[in-house]
């Protein structure tokens, strides 16, 4: 495990200060271990009673703040209790009486003024608050923080730890057109610190301390694939290590080849972290941020986008900074599999007709099957399809997947504003001196949208760019005529050739 002040320096600091601040980060990304033990060693070091405590049960409460306090207190108290702390320490038992809104912060009161250190908390799991609860409990802590300087007894520190940043805490309560009110009881922090992901030398000293315990290796390349696919997301570097020595039961030193064995094993898995984030595709406010991104158009910008876009980051789902485009390649992998579930089913063409006699896939065979799945079956897959926008892209990479993934695999790149989708099918076979080879497919997935103009020329020369990069000769232009004047359905599906800037010669597919 790497150290909490490693991953979280700043918290430190603000803790030293005695400052509210909020310490946000997606789900499994590590937050709730890594405050527990900077918790414990806060409170070893001598001078501070720090003390984490989950409000996740209080959910149940909703906009009951009595209920919620009761909760609150009683997980408290829990929490102490397994501490191990001397008595002098824990908090008084009973808590003191006082009337409901102001019980919270007057339990607090009581022990900070018994307590000999200063006492410091982090509430986790903070935005399971909801209405009136949030707010009380808010408000309840701003009071007692203001009252603080003035000698009221009262935690010197507190962090709120969550998914979301407090923001949306606002969103939650349903207090959101507050806006700057300076009596807010959301105007309780000084920071807001998000829990980054893994750098690729942290990966590096995790995966060097399951070394160090077993023995057992990991390739350089293979580390380096490992914060490839993940971009650090704590979850995922954690699962795929697990996947390959346990599941795996790999023995040896690990290779890229283990790695990506593993990738594939959990996107199939579905494991929960995977499942519970893709539940939130179809929220609206998710929506509204990654449909653009399928798509490759830009996103309508209005008052509203950048809360919403700051919410797709705060779920892990978006990168932090721009371009906007999907936290990392696994993710990117799962959206499209999710999305495209439905439109897979549809597909009957066998796997095994697109194996040739010597062990190569046959693409062109592949893109003359899509051509008939797509007279058959596209006009009604896109009425379907909740992304609209980005509807022939999903389709036609459910296609893929389906024929594609038994063998072989998908790299797809796709971002907000870069008109288009591309992909790579990596294919496995064995040559004729008994080598294992892999044949490499490059397509360029482009869309005609009304009032435009036709995207070849265009998509001929990102195809160019694409092909340098994979050092590769050839390859295909897909483009997706969306017009209100393209041709009826039983026509679509025309193939041509065409010469791309640099002078390769490529397929191209109007669909």
């Amino acid at each position: 495990m790497l150290s909490p002040t490693q991953r979280l320096p700043e918290a430190r600091v603000l803790i030293e200060m005695d400052r509210y601040f909020v310490l946000h980060a997606p789900r499994q990304t590590g937050k709730t271990t890594a405050l527990g033990t900077l918790a414990s060693e806060l409170t070893a070091e001598g001078d501070v009673a720090a003390l984490m405590f989950s409000c996740e049960r209080a959910k149940s409460a909703g906009d009951d703040y009595a209920a919620a306090e009761e909760i609150l207190l009683k997980s408290l108290r829990q929490a102490a209790g397994r501490s191990q702390w001397p008595a002098e320490l824990l908090p008084p038992d009973p808590w003191p009486e006082a009337p409901a809104g102001t019980r919270f912060s007057s339990a607090l009161s009581e022990w900070c003024q018994r307590s000999p250190r200063r006492v410091v908390l982090f509430l986790d799991e903070i935005d399971a608050l909801r209405g009136n609860s949030m707010v009380s409990i808010l408000s309840q802590l701003r009071d007692g923080r203001n009252a603080r300087p003035f000698g009221l007894p009262f935690p010197a520190s507190v962090v709120l730890c969550g998914l979301r940043d407090l923001r949306d805490y606002k969103v939650a309560s349903g207090s959101a057109s507050e806006g700057s009110n300076p009596a807010s009881p959301f105007n309780i922090v000084a920071e807001s610190l998000r829990l980054g992901d893994f750098t690729a030398d942290e990966i590096a000293e995790l995966y060097g301390q399951h070394t160090e315990a077993t023995g057992q290796d990991f390739t350089k390349d293979a580390v380096e694939r490992v914060f490839e696919l993940t971009q650090g997301q704590p979850w995922l570097v954690n699962a795929l290590a697990h996947e390959i020595t346990f599941n795996m039961k790999v023995t040896g030193t690990i290779t890229v080849g283990q790695v990506e064995e593993a990738e594939e094993r959990l996107i199939r898995a579905r494991a929960t972290h995977l499942d519970s984030l893709m539940e939130r595709l179809h929220e609206p406010r998710v929506k509204r941020v990654l449909e653009p991104v399928l798509a490759g158009t830009f996103p309508d910008i209005d008052f509203t986008f950048s809360d919403d876009l700051c919410y797709a980051r705060d779920l892990g789902l978006i990168k932090e900074k721009p371009p906007l485009e999907v936290a990392n390649p696994i993710y990117r992998e799962v959206i499209l599999r999710v999305l495209g579930a439905a439109s897979e089913n549809y597909v009957t063409v066998s796997p095994r007709s697109l194996v040739l006699p010597d062990g190569r896939f046959d693409l062109p065979r592949l893109l003359e099957e899509f051509v008939v799945f797509w007279r058959e079956h596209g006009e009604v897959l896109i009425r379907q399809e909740g992304y609209h926008e980005a509807a022939c892209q999903i389709i036609l990479m459910a296609f893929l997947h389906r024929l594609v993934n038994g063998g072989g695999q998908l790299d797809r790149e796709y971002a907000a504003g870069t008109k288009r989708l591309d992909v790579l099918v990596r294919w496995p076979y064995t040559g004729p001196d008994g080598d294992r080879q892999v044949q490499r497919e490059a397509m360029e997935l482009k869309v005609w949208r009304p009032g435009a103009e036709d995207p070849e020329p265009e998509g001929l020369a990102q195809l160019d760019r694409y092909l340098d990069r994979l050092t590769l000769p050839t390859g295909v232009l897909v483009i997706f005529d969306r017009r209100p004047e393209a041709p009826v359905w039983k026509d679509r599906g025309s193939f041509g050739q065409a010469t791309t800037p640099s002078g390769r010669q490529v397929t191209v597919l109007r669909a």
